[in-house]
């Protein structure tokens, strides 16, 4: 058996016996389980935290071209453990996998990278701040007294793309929920989630043979926990939202066997985060689009009634589905209604 199929039973194996979606609603025996009134401490929560058994660095981009063609952007770290801590070589219980992607309204591609912790193949340092599987890399540029998520350079390829993009921000992190502490069910499952969604992006993609300058915004999502789900939550929409006016707004509506649960953050443009109250967020599907064998609503509504949000969300690729190891739909929205801009979708669980 490679090490490459060796690595996928291993990370398929730690869900085997799944609860929720990819077996986020697993219990986590032994792992450690985010607090309410935990502080988070930076530059120190950037790393992994290895006690932990679910985390991701995830950063997805709204990019245009000189003619103002939209492409969307993806890299994304997951880390899993087999057991809480770490060790050396191949006795480390640390699982990585990579995805990348590059969305047009014509193409959607996509590459998956798994990694073993303990080896060299794949990791996080803080210090320089860097994550990175094989050659792909997310690397700080940041001076030293900056923060190291404030400048960025990451770069990945597939057999069909590659791209390498420069993203700067000279606003603050915005810790979503309890300062950091974001709920994600009524019966209390949590993680830690903050972000940094005010980066300025420029470089350049390669897409199909044909190489492009582009720029645009992007969204850093960096989140830990051991059980993130309900046994019962099948699956989550998830938004990240640029508005024309400065404004943003980061939601997400949980899908589970009774009402669902909703939550999310409202950043005004100077970089405050204003916590939504629950289930206050309301995502509507409206129209539904058959990808991959699968029924996945593509265009929706989002209102929040409490900042007169009623906006419609439109894929420019309805066929953006990531067919990865946990298969899911990803890309690039436009916005049209009471706030126009553009964003990022996230749905999955969807059968």
């Amino acid at each position: 058996m490679s090490v490459r199929c060796l690595f996928l039973c291993l990370w398929l194996c730690a869900s085997a016996h799944a609860q929720g979606f990819a077996g986020l609603g697993a219990p986590a025996k032994g792992f450690a389980s985010p607090v309410r009134g935990g502080e988070l401490s930076f530059p120190a929560d950037h790393g992994a935290h290895s006690e932990y058994r679910i985390e991701w660095w995830y950063l997805t981009a709204n990019l245009e071209d000189s003619q103002g063609r939209p492409y969307g952007a993806q890299w994304t770290l997951f880390r899993t453990a087999l057991t809480p801590g770490e060790g050396g070589g191949w006795s480390d219980p640390q699982l990585y996998m990579g995805h990348a992607a590059l969305t047009s309204r014509t193409d959607h591609v996509f590459a998956e990278r798994l990694g073993r912790g303990g080896t060299g193949q794949a990791g996080v340092r803080t210090s320089p701040f860097g994550a990175s599987i094989d050659d792909w890399s997310m690397k700080s540029l940041a001076a030293a007294e900056a923060d190291p998520l404030s400048h960025l350079e990451l770069f990945a390829a597939g057999p069909a793309f590659s791209y390498r993009l420069t993203a700067k921000s000279d606003r603050p992190l915005i810790l979503h929920g309890d300062r950091g502490y974001s709920l994600k069910s009524a019966s209390g499952q949590a993680s830690y989630y903050y972000s940094q969604p005010f980066y300025k992006v420029t470089g350049e993609i390669e897409l199909n043979g044909r190489r492009t300058k582009v720029s645009g915004q992007a969204w850093l999502d960096r989140e830990w926990s051991s059980q993130p789900l309900a046994a019962d939550q099948t699956g989550w929409d998830w938004f990240s939202l640029h508005f024309d006016n400065g404004e943003k707004l980061m939601g997400f509506s949980l899908r589970d066997s009774a009402n669902g649960f909703s939550s999310g953050t409202w950043i005004s443009r100077e970089g405050r985060g204003i916590p939504l109250s629950r289930n206050s967020l309301k995502a509507i599907p409206l129209a539904y689009t058959r990808v991959e064998g699968r029924r996945i609503p593509t265009r929706w509504r989002i209102v929040l009634e409490a900042r007169r949000i009623d906006v419609t969300l439109r894929a420019i690729n309805p066929k953006a589905f990531m067919k990865t190891s946990a298969p899911y739909w990803e890309g690039p929205v436009t916005i049209s209604g009471s706030h126009p801009g553009q964003g990022y979708l996230e749905m999955t669980g969807y059968e």
